[in-house]
């Protein structure tokens, strides 16, 4: 995407940063065309930009985060596939005469360890997001995905799973096709799973839609990701009757991965590039690849019996609390 471009789609807060490229790019023309030698005010420049994006992304508002997660420039699972995993090939199908777009599966080899992946899948423009039902995956999508974890149970591989929806499909067709069967199912199954399991937040994570594939031993999330039970819109909406009042639901949703790390609903925050992962995907890649190379090595150290009890313990204390 170009500057220009960016600037037509760019998000409030991100404007200083696109107006000051913006500058960038019409210096460094004016230098290539007049054949002037001002790298040294150009230098100052970048180091101005770096320095505001630095400001701007330590602190965005939760409301702002999940504003960044949504662009469609954002990296999706089948993104991050090729870069983290080797002689990787999708699988499809729920066996059951459904191949439901929005949920994606397949396997590959993580420094030399076949795995399966399962992940959700967002569409890049308007014709992919039809397609695949802008992330929302139907039963059918959990019954594929709830295959392909059996496959991998039953030949002992590994499971990683990276959830990016805004919630599962709430349309009348998925209820009469048993959607909080299909959810609930993969939540009792996941439990009693005996291999490794690592879960990955990559964007937005919504509701039981994202629970649907989120029972790990490990939860990741990427720096500027969001995990809620609920849209901020939806729960400004539901409490307040008011959807303007977003930003007050976001914040005490504590949909940021800061604040989830504090309440031990994630293990991990991967660390991305300044700008969010859509500023360098390859980077934010790398970044996930080492955390999951380093996760499942941890969780090899441990017997079968001990994953399952510990993956049970985990989920059972969140939401507990202490009055005095």
């Amino acid at each position: 995407m170009t500057i220009t471009e960016r600037k037509t789609s760019s998000l409030d807060f991100l404007k200083p940063v696109v107006e000051l490229e913006n500058q960038i790019a019409y210096l460094s023309e004016l230098i290539i065309q007049n054949k002037i030698n001002i790298d040294s005010n150009l230098d100052i420049l970048y180091k101005d930009l770096v320095s505001l994006k630095q400001d701007i992304f330590a602190s965005l508002e939760p409301l702002q985060r999940l504003h960044l997660v949504r662009q469609a420039e954002r990296p999706t699972t089948l993104d991050y596939i090729p870069y983290i995993l080797d002689n990787w090939i999708e699988l499809h199908g729920d066996r059951g005469g459904a191949d439901d777009p929005a949920m994606v599966g397949g396997v590959g080899k993580l420094d030399g360890q076949t795995v399966v992946f399962i992940g959700h899948q967002r569409g890049k423009d308007t014709k992919d997001n039809v397609a695949r039902n802008f992330g929302m995956p139907s039963p059918g999508g959990y019954r594929k995905a709830l295959r392909l974890m059996q496959y991998a149970n039953n030949f002992n591989f590994p499971i990683l799973t990276f959830i990016d929806t805004p919630g599962a499909w709430a349309g009348i067709e998925a209820e009469k096709l048993g959607q909080g069967e299909a959810i609930a199912k993969n939540l009792r199954e996941m439990f009693a799973l005996n291999v490794p399991i690592i879960c990955t937040v990559i964007g937005e994570g919504g509701s039981g839609g994202a629970l649907g594939i989120g029972i790990g031993d490990i939860v990741l999330m990427l720096e500027y990701a969001v995990y809620t039970v609920a849209t901020p819109e939806a729960c400004a909406a539901i409490l307040w009757k008011n959807s303007q009042q977003s930003p007050e639901a976001a914040e005490a949703l504590k949909i940021t991965s800061s604040d989830l790390k504090v309440l031990g609903i994630i293990d991990h925050i991967v660390p991305e590039p300044l700008g969010g992962s859509q500023a360098d995907p390859k980077l934010a890649a790398n970044n996930l690849k080492y955390e999951l190379t380093k996760s499942l090595h941890s969780l090899y150290k441990l017997s079968s019996e001990e994953r399952l009890s510990k993956r049970y313990q985990k989920f059972r204390k969140m939401g507990t609390f202490y009055e005095y």
